[in-house]
């Protein structure tokens, strides 16, 4: 019976049918669940697949899902791929099905409810299934959350439902009631989860993983509502300010905080370590890791690899923006628009120079430093302009972070390097914001947080002070205070092409002014005309790149449709729409607006 349920699993979406609305079915019919539901272990196995459903947590195994791939396949204005992203060119179609909707999109929340209607049925104490019932919880959040980001507004179902089930054809709640929900399905995951604190590696969600999720999508909901709100866009929840969800954002966050303070788990990684920052996401194994809350092991003898790692020996068809490395402060604390240790972008090498650490552990740098392969000695030189397809670098700014130097990570049978899902510099960087955003962030906050990742990558001069922020001319959001843009600031740099920009420009409401009419520029081109030893094809396709008239490389010139830059639609994009299909089976559901 056993194998029968997880054959099922396995096969559900191949037996879905796109007519069929996404809740009616019942996840195993004709089949007697007495036989299964009978020991601890039979959750156990349950669970697991969970764990190894792409949609609930990707695997990135395939081509192009890495998460710095996915970060400038996004549209993201800091890590630019070389075609342009069409979404955020208000290129965007009406679907008449798919598009996120469809009834397999669905079908890990009716695995998962399945679970959770069904668990009780073992005959064991709670204390010896809640564990598994606080896994079950998490997934069915992330998975509502990962929907929340898409689409807003959407049904909730925390049980299997029929064909006349009000729930079902009920409509979509107001995204703040559906967080509500997400909230507290953490809050009983949380309470069901031991946590690790600093114990062996399980592999498995603990009681700090759930905490920083719910950090995680408080923080999003709550900056969501205060700024869509305070620039009165269509997407605003009315009546609310976000301080509702800003506040329990600062308390979850915090919580893990504490956790740190008491006992030393969770924390960071590399602490005065040099390239400490690099040496953070090119690990095999994370068990040991303070930082590393939650992450996925591949095993090349088991036949579990991924092959994103082979992107950062050639481009991988992106390129941090010229936006991007202009954030970096120098050494002084100082942005370059201010600071006399700053001495320009005309080489990679003077880019790096007296700068954050972080910068030059995060793009590739001509100074014999940056390895390529560390079997045969071989560093970086020049971007790999010259090389085809998916593999080159749109603006020069050749990624580093990730990269590690070993053959057997670029090889699709051997690439092994784990991938982080939740780090703990996040939730530093969540307590942060909340308490900027709340008007009530301290210095000893600022010291537990920002600058704590300051020093972690070796800023020991030139740490925030809350009373004495240098007026940076070049804020990127000069209407908001000083702390606040200095935090924004440290998100940006932290978490570099990992996949949390285009949802942080979303949330802030911030697509007027840093997507739409923007065009990202790349990094200085002269340097390399005369680079010695340049093969021939480098030289041609160096002169193939266009630029703007100051010399930066101007990745999406060649698209006459950009001229004026990203034509975001701000009344529309921010959210997908809903299959035409969708509403046809369901009149109840409202269309997202401007669709």
């Amino acid at each position: 019976m056993k194998r029968y349920i997880f054959i099922w699993l396995s096969f559900l979406t191949l037996l879905s049918s796109c007519k069929d609305n996404f809740l009616e079915r019942s996840p195993i019919i004709n089949i007697s669940d007495s036989d299964y539901w009978t020991t601890v272990n039979d959750l156990r196995l349950y669970v697991n697949n969970f764990y190894n459903d792409d949609a609930l947590l990707p695997s990135r195994r395939a081509w192009g899902s890495g998460p710095f791939t996915i970060d400038a396949g996004e549209g993201s204005d800091t890590n630019v791929p070389t075609n342009y992203n069409r979404r955020m060119n208000g290129e965007g179609t009406l679907p008449s099905s798919g598009g996120g909707w469809s009834a397999s999109d669905w079908t890990p929340l009716r695995n998962i409810n399945y679970f959770l209607d069904n668990y009780n049925k073992v005959q064991a104490p709670f204390k010896e299934v809640q564990a598994y019932v606080g896994e079950a919880l998490f997934f069915r959040a992330l998975f509502y959350y990962d929907k929340l980001r898409k689409f807003g507004d959407l049904p909730w179902a925390s049980t299997l439902v029929g064909t006349d089930s009000e729930s079902l054809f009920s409509g979509r709640l107001p995204r703040n009631q559906v967080v509500d929900s997400i909230l507290l399905d953490l809050d009983n995951s949380i309470s069901y989860l031991s946590a690790r604190a600093g114990g062996a590696w399980s592999g498995r969600v603990t009681k700090e993983v759930a905490l920083a999720l719910k950090s995680r999508v408080a923080l999003y909901e709550g900056t969501w509502e205060k700024y869509h709100s305070l620039k009165n866009t269509r997407f605003k929840v009315v009546g609310e300010d976000g301080s509702k969800f800003l506040n329990i954002a600062a308390d979850a966050s915090g919580q893990l905080i504490a956790m740190s303070e008491r006992s030393g788990y969770p924390g960071l990684d590399n602490v005065g370590i040099e390239n400490g920052y690099w040496l953070l996401f090119n690990q095999k194994d994370y068990s040991s890791s303070k930082e590393a809350l939650f992450w996925r092991k591949y095993s090349a003898s088991e036949r579990i690899t991924h092959t994103w790692t082979r992107y950062s020996i050639n481009g991988g068809g992106m390129g941090l923006s010229k936006d991007m490395v202009d954030s970096y402060l120098c050494l002084d604390g100082l942005p370059i628009s201010l600071s006399t240790q700053y001495v320009g972008d005309r080489t990679l090498k003077d880019l790096v120079k007296n700068r954050d650490p972080r910068l030059a552990q995060t793009i590739h740098v001509d100074d014999q430093q940056h390895v390529k392969w560390y079997a045969t000695k071989e560093y970086f030189t020049t971007p790999a302009f010259e090389i085809n397809g998916a593999n080159n670098t749109s603006t020069g700014y050749q990624i580093y972070k990730g990269h590690t130097g070993d053959f057997e990570e670029y090889s699709v049978s051997q690439s092994t390097q784990g991938y982080v899902h939740f780090r703990y510099a996040e939730v530093l960087l969540i307590y942060a914001e909340a308490k900027a955003e709340l008007g009530t962030i301290t210095q000893i906050d600022i010291d537990k947080t920002i600058n704590a990742l300051r020093i972690r990558a070796g800023m020991t001069v030139g740490l925030l002070q809350l009373g004495n922020i240098p007026v940076d001319p070049n804020w990127e959001f000069p209407l908001l205070s000083p702390i606040l843009n200095e935090v924004r600031r440290e998100r940006k740099i932290e978490l570099a092409a990992e996949w949390y920009r285009v949802d942080d420009i979303f949330r802030w409401a911030a697509a007027d002014t840093k997507i739409f009419g923007q065009r990202p520029l790349g990094a200085y081109k002269k340097q390399w005309e005369n680079y010695p030893g340049a093969t021939a094809q480098f030289i041609k396709s160096l002169a193939a790149l266009p630029v703007n008239a100051d010399g930066y490389i101007d990745p999406f010139k060649i698209y006459g449709i950009m001229d004026k830059g990203y034509q975001f639609k701000l009344d529309r994009d921010y959210l997908l729409p809903i299959p035409t299909n969708e509403i046809t089976l369901n009149p109840m559901l409202k269309q997202n607006p401007g669709w």
